[in-house]
C-alpha cells in the first residue's frame, strides 16, 4: 500500500483539480433554441431590406477589362495573325503574336496599358521600345485593334475582333 501512495496522491490531485476547473468554467454553447432565435432575427433583418451598398468597396474600373483576349486577324502578306492579349494586374499586359506560316515563331511584347472609358480607348505602351498600340473597346468582352494609320477600323470589323476568353461563346483553344 505504501508503494501505491506516491502514485495515487498526484492522480487524485489531478482529478480534483480538473473537476474544480470544469465547475468554475462551464462550456459556453448555444442551445438549439438560442441558435434558432438568432437565425430568425437575421431573417427579419434581411426582410426589412437593409441597403448594403454603403458597405461595398467601390469597383476598380481596371478590373472590368482584365482578362485574356484572343483573335485571328487577317494579314496582307500571310495567311493571318494569331493574337493573344493578356491584360493583367497593375495595368501590365502581355501580347503574343504569331504569323500563320510555316515558321511557328512567336513574338512577345510586354508593357503597360491604360484606357479611357469615355472615349472607349485602350492604349498599350511597349516596355521595350515605347511603341503605342490602340484598341477600341466595343464592350467588356470585345476589342477592335486600330489600323496602321492609327485610326479605328471602319469596315470588315468582324474579321478584326479580339474576344475575351470568358465572354466568348467559342470553345476554340489557342495554344502558344
Amino acid at each position: 500500500m505504501t508503494s501505491l501512495t506516491p502514485y495515487l496522491k498526484p492522480a487524485l490531485n489531478l482529478i480534483l483539480l480538473s473537476t474544480l476547473s470544469i465547475s468554475f468554467n462551464p462550456a459556453v454553447a448555444q442551445s438549439d433554441k438560442q441558435a434558432m432565435e438568432a437565425v430568425q432575427k437575421a431573417r427579419e433583418l434581411a426582410r426589412k431590406g437593409i441597403d448594403h451598398s454603403q458597405h461595398q468597396a467601390p469597383i476598380d474600373p481596371s478590373k472590368i477589362f482584365r482578362g485574356v483576349y484572343y483573335g485571328y486577324l487577317p494579314c496582307s502578306h500571310c495567311a493571318g495573325i494569331k493574337m493573344t492579349l493578356s491584360l493583367k494586374n497593375k495595368n501590365n499586359y502581355l501580347l503574343v503574336t504569331q504569323y500563320a506560316q510555316e515558321s511557328i515563331k512567336e513574338y512577345y511584347e510586354k508593357g503597360k496599358y491604360t484606357w479611357d472609358e469615355k472615349s472607349r480607348l485602350l492604349t498599350l505602351t511597349s516596355r521595350k521600345d515605347s511603341k503605342i498600340s490602340k484598341y477600341t473597346i466595343l464592350d467588356e468582352g470585345t476589342l477592335l485593334p486600330y489600323d496602321s494609320n492609327d485610326k479605328p477600323r471602319k469596315f470588315n470589323q468582324e474579321e478584326y475582333f479580339l474576344l475575351r476568353a470568358d465572354k466568348s461563346k467559342s470553345r476554340e483553344i489557342h495554344i502558344h
